[in-house]
């Protein structure tokens, strides 16, 4: 059975959705997007996404196709269509259509579009051996900090780690650690303090990665926001990325170099427990 998407105002079998050829999301990657994740037919952090998505598109300049406050419904009805009770919820949106030029047409007719994808995410396989990463050059442009739709160095970085036979890539620029692939990326030290890349334009401002800072706090864990180095996190306790689709996600290997014991650690473990068991709870 197909999916129902949402599209414009319409509710439709995902084969008969249609979005035109001028849309600027599809001629300029204009138009930014959100991942909710579903527990219980419930959303996850929907709030905390919705709020970060007003902001992508006020750094835009772009403008919302439907009140702000009228999206928790159409998402909600969407969930309900496809009886999705764990997986994730796509929003998208784009300026919308005009006839191709660079700059934004003078009447902005913006688009929505919302899919599903049910899978296991509280279960997910991976969360008990650990990812492997590999290290793949920073390409993205500079506003990183806006959760646009042009995907592609980020898919092409995933693409060349699976292809050296990782399950993800960690992104250096100069010499650092940005982020992951779709995730925020973190380490352990020897001591137990947990280090993050602080927040600005060359990282997304991930909804995981604030929850997961705030279980850390809640846990008397010491925290540092700062650049690391790729040699500093192979030479880590712990490492770990944070992600809406994936919660918190051990890498138990970076450029085949073994992390630790090659197994995900204790405080990795407990913050992923946690967050669950929060997100469970919070859920709407």
């Amino acid at each position: 059975m197909s999916r129902i998407v949402y599209v414009n105002g319409d509710y439709i079998r995902e084969e008969d959705a249609k979005i035109s050829v001028f849309d600027r999301g599809f001629l300029f990657a204009d138009g930014v997007y959100e991942v909710s994740a579903v527990i219980g037919g419930k959303l996850v952090d929907n709030a905390a996404h919705l709020k970060r998505l007003a902001r992508s598109l006020s750094e835009l300049k772009m403008g919302c196709p439907v009140p702000l406050e009228d999206i928790p419904a159409i998402q909600r009805r969407v969930l309900d269509e496809n009886a999705v009770e764990e997986g994730m919820l796509y929003l998208q949106i784009s300026r919308g259509v005009a006839d191709r030029d660079f700059n934004f047409p003078a009447q902005e007719n913006p688009s929505l579009v919302m899919f599903t994808q049910t899978r296991s995410i509280t279960d997910n396989p991976k969360a008990a051996k650990g990812l492997r990463v590999a290290s793949q050059p920073d390409i993205r442009w500079a506003r990183r900090d806006i959760k646009t739709v042009q995907l592609l160095a980020q898919s092409l970085a995933k693409q060349a780690a699976y292809e050296a036979g990782a399950d993800d890539a960690w992104m250096v620029e100069e010499g650092f650690v940005t982020e992951g692939s779709s995730n925020n990326a973190f380490i352990v030290t020897a001591d137990g303090t947990l280090i993050t890349r602080q927040l600005g334009n060359d990282i997304l401002h991930g909804i995981t990665r604030r929850a997961v800072l705030e279980i850390a706090a809640e846990q008397g864990l010491t925290v540092e926001e700062r650049p690391f180095t790729l040699a500093e996190a192979q030479g880590a306790a712990e490492a770990f990325s944070t992600s809406a689709s994936a919660f918190v996600m051990p890498v138990v290997s970076i450029d085949d170099k073994t992390i630790s014991q090659g197994v995900p650690g204790p405080v990795t473990q407990k913050l992923r427990e946690r967050y669950i068991a929060i997100a469970r709870e919070t859920a709407e």
